[in-house]
């Protein structure tokens, strides 16, 4: 499939996905999200693909939605815009793939929102990350007053929330918003030597994992380990279940059919 906003590559079981808008920071307009989403699904559907990378080019991974394209909208199609915003992070969540933000620069407003959605997220050290939408007036649109509380906790996320400013790379893993911090030059050779490494394991566990803890987290204890159980016998149905024992046993590499 052809785009126009974003650059699509498939190598060694890996997806990347990278925001190709680099003269207005990767901000997402209508047209930028519907492209995400159909990379997403298009990465979903090729069963050579067991890990994927979301990221920007340039100075920017995404610094937000496109204020030039929300400035005048009226309610409704505020209401419209949010709800494609809010598509894309749920697609990303819900995609049997692992996302793994490489966070090259700004990650603010829908940047951060859409970041927050990914499974793990590797940033640079000049990354800056925010939620800067009470200082346009508005509050978030695409979920990141959802999910913010729900990484950081309550009351960092009301902070950040409502104060607008953002953070350096440093405080956002200290916050636990990111999971390591690179040099800038490093940043794709870490990620993607990680993707590398996930998708080297078992396709039906790999998103086995991903949907228990996505689920599990909005769910009581009892019902997710519960459903944790369900999933854990339903390994035992498949060839990697036994080929993982026995490669265990006999000292070996497993390999793996994804089945």
């Amino acid at each position: 499939m052809a785009y126009k906003n974003i650059i699509v590559e498939k190598k060694e079981g890996v997806g990347i996905i990278k925001i190709n808008r680099p003269k207005v920071l990767n901000a997402l307009d209508k047209e930028t999200i519907r492209e995400l989403l159909n990379a997403v699904a298009d990465l979903e559907d090729d069963k050579k693909i067991k890990a994927a990378i979301l990221t920007g080019e340039g100075k920017a991974f995404i610094a937000g939605a496109d204020i030039k394209q929300m400035k005048d909208m009226t309610p409704l199609e505020a209401k419209g815009f949010a709800e494609l915003g809010h598509s894309l992070p749920v697609k990303i969540e819900e995609s049997r793939l692992p996302f793994i933000a490489a966070v090259n620069g700004y990650a603010l407003g829908g940047g951060c929102e859409v970041m927050m959605a990914c499974d793990i997220c590797i940033a640079s050290k000049n990354a800056k990350i925010g939620q800067p939408e009470i200082n346009l007036g508005i509050n978030p649109g695409f979920g990141g007053t959802q999910r913010l509380p729900r990484i950081v906790g309550l009351m960092k996320a009301k902070e950040l929330l409502l104060t607008g400013r953002n953070m350096d790379a440093q405080e956002a893993f200290d916050i636990g918003l990111v999971n390591k911090i690179v040099d800038d030059d490093k940043l794709m050779e870490e990620v993607e030597s990680l993707a590398k490494n996930i998708s080297s394991k078992s396709a039906v566990q790999i998103s086995f994992i991903k949907a228990l803890v996505n689920k599990g987290s909005h769910i009581d204890l009892t019902s997710a380990c519960s459903l944790e159980i369900l999933y854990f016998s339903t390994s035992f149905s498949t060839h990697d279940q036994k080929e993982g024992m026995s490669a265990f046993l006999d000292k070996r590499k497993p390999c793996f059919k994804d089945e």
